[in-house]
């Protein structure tokens, strides 16, 4: 799943440089012009990685990366800034963030150091004698790899990022090639003849593969 960036930056058309660079590498990226904005998106969001500028209206980089520290909020932070001196350099540091990148930079530069934050991880989901490798998409039952069908992998697809929540039907729909609630009902019952999950109809709302 895409990992979640919170992006503070004042200079409109570096944010927006920034912003598609990081949306282009597969972030999800929520942008704040000023400090309060970022603050406010923290508060109601939870997010893997914060970009912060520190010279931004209302409160800086430095004052809202204390107060969600503060908080006990440790996500990581990276801070961006013109401010090169040594003693900000520390003052960042010594405030929590994890790296500290001087102005003026590359873009490519940064999407470096948020790759590095994030190193690859192969991701298997196993649920009896079923497993999925998301790196290479591969489907395993009872030791023999699987083809799903376009509509059966998405629904699959469809329930596995939302594991153990119900999913709308009128979403699972949307994964037929001619869909009806029997379609969708059939559809679902060779799923799970196939893999041999556990997918549970709550009728009249929708689907929910249960974890393992």
């Amino acid at each position: 799943m895409s990992k979640r960036i919170l992006l503070l930056e004042d200079d409109r058309l570096l944010a927006q440089t920034l912003h598609e660079i990081l949306e282009d590498n597969a972030y999800e990226v929520d942008l704040a012009m000023t400090g309060d904005e970022a603050a406010e998106l923290c508060y109601v969001n939870s997010y893997d990685l914060y970009i912060f500028d520190i010279n931004v209206p209302d409160i800086d980089g430095f004052e809202l990366l204390e107060s969600l520290r503060n908080a006990n909020d440790s996500t990581p932070t990276i801070f961006m800034s013109a401010l090169v001196d040594i003693k900000n350099i520390a003052k960042g540091f010594e405030l929590g963030a994890e790296d500290y990148l001087k102005k003026p930079f590359f873009p490519e530069e940064l999407l470096i150091r948020v790759k590095a934050k994030f190193p690859l991880k192969i991701d298997i989901f196993i649920s009896g004698d079923f497993s999925f490798d998301e790196q290479s998409n591969t489907y395993i039952y009872k030791e023999e790899r699987l083809s799903l069908g376009s509509s059966q992998e998405a629904l699959f697809k469809s329930l596995y990022v939302n594991i153990g929540k119900v999913v709308d039907k009128e979403i699972l729909l949307e994964c037929l090639e001619s869909p009806s609630s029997i379609a969708l009902r059939v559809a679902i019952n060779k799923l799970k003849q196939t893999t041999g999950l556990d997918i549970k109809n709550l009728r009249g709302v929708g689907y929910v593969l249960e974890e393992s």
